[in-house]
């Protein structure tokens, strides 16, 4: 058994337990002068500094705030090539539709990344893990739906395998795009092929479609929600980026973890989110780098929904490498508030992947948690272009 009693806490912030919902998202417990015991990377206790018993290893962090490790529910972490090209034209005004047509956006990504091996994706994906780590994140997920071939969809699936051995990581299968040619046998092998490989090898804890007009219709997201649901895959979805087509309400209806996105999202969606228990996640480096409306995270928040908040790391919408930022941006650009932000980046975001056992600091779940550089813990939120997070901890110790 190993103990470890940190001290040295100027204030211990963290939600509650489970994911939260409406105004319980902005409800902290915030302990003055606090300690943590951590017991074979579980917390065992927590509270008042004067009120710990001695532990066998203690560990004094020097006067600075803690918060819980903040989850990352929401990236592409795991692709090859690069994107600067679009960047560029973007700049002065090219239409997306030009850009692709010129060999440029999503399918130069898929190109570049099918003709990689899992050994160079893992390779190319571990620094972006280790940024997004240094920047708080403990747990990450990470979707494949670069490949679009089967094979090199297995690829990135059995890469992100390989950084499991680093870094705490959560693999989804992301149905992302269909070919340009038989589209209707393409989702048919999805179903029938594709799906049972991935859950027959445990490759995938969730499948995650991206239902949209240049995407995947509702009705052929259907078919392949039933078909993860069959395999004792969970559900996930990318939904109103550009058009609200029904995605949120059928993911609802279903019992999805979350659906993410939603900046087109509207009344009849936020309804559907607040009734369920679908966590929203939204994604503010997508407004920030493309500029399109940012997702609806006060109304969804006011309405009663659990929001959740990630960075959606990927090379053509959100080169954004840090979840810190991601937090902070949705105070400025989703309407959240510091409290709320927290909890979004938090244990919303692990329910978001059906975790249960992170994202708060209470007793019997892990031991992620973060020691930031300043005493007060609304440094997290309001820092930019500076990193507040000074050590991370991973089940109690630095990974």
């Amino acid at each position: 058994m190993t103990e470890t009693l940190f001290t040295g806490i100027s204030q211990l912030v963290t939600p509650s337990p489970g994911p939260q919902r409406g105004a319980a998202m902005r409800e902290l417990t915030v302990i003055e002068n606090a300690a943590l015991l951590v017991r074979d990377g579980v917390i065992a206790w927590v509270g008042p500094a004067g009120e710990a018993l001695a532990a066998t290893e203690p560990y004094d962090l020097g006067g600075v705030a803690v918060v819980p490790g903040l989850v990352d529910p929401h990236t592409h972490a795991v692709w090859a090539g690069d994107r600067l090209a679009d960047f560029e034209a973007r700049s002065v005004g090219v239409p997306y539709e030009r850009i692709l047509a010129g060999g440029g956006g999503i399918r130069s990504s898929i190109r570049a990344t099918a003709q990689a091996s899992v050994e160079e994706l893992s390779a190319l994906a571990r620094p972006r893990l280790t940024a997004l780590q240094q920047s708080g994140a403990t747990t990450t997920e990470i979707k494949s739906g670069y490949g679009l071939d089967f094979e090199a969809e297995l690829r990135m699936l059995r890469a992100i395998r390989a950084l499991g051995r680093g870094f705490s990581v959560v693999p989804t299968l992301l149905i992302h795009i269909p070919p340009t040619e038989g589209r209707e046998a393409y989702v048919r092998g999805v179903c029938e092929t594709l799906i049972p490989e991935v859950a027959a090898g445990q490759l995938a804890t969730a499948v995650d479609v991206f239902c949209e007009v240049e995407a995947f219709s509702v009705e052929e997201t259907r078919q392949i929600f039933t078909a993860a649901h069959a395999h004792g895959l969970r559900l996930k979805l990318h939904a109103d980026q550009f058009h609200a087509l029904g995605g949120t309400e059928l993911a609802c209806g279903v019992g999805a973890l979350s659906v993410d996105h939603l900046e087109a999202s509207g009344t009849p969606q936020i309804a559907a989110l607040a009734a369920s228990g679908t966590v929203a996640t939204i994604l503010p480096g997508v407004t920030l780098h493309l500029g399109l409306p940012a997702a609806p995270g006060r109304a969804l928040i006011d309405a009663g929904a659990a929001v959740a908040v990630g960075t959606d790391l990927n090379p053509g919408s959100a080169p954004l490498f840090s979840t810190q930022l991601a937090l902070a941006l949705a105070v400025r650009l989703n309407g959240l508030t510091p409290a709320e932000a927290l909890t979004a980046a938090t244990v919303n975001a692990a329910a978001a992947l059906g975790l249960r056992d992170r994202g708060a600091l209470s007793v019997g779940l892990r031991a992620d948690f973060l020691a930031l550089r300043g005493p007060d813990w609304r440094e997290l939120p309001y820092a930019l272009g500076m990193n507040p997070v000074r050590d991370v901890f991973v089940e109690g110790v630095k990974p």
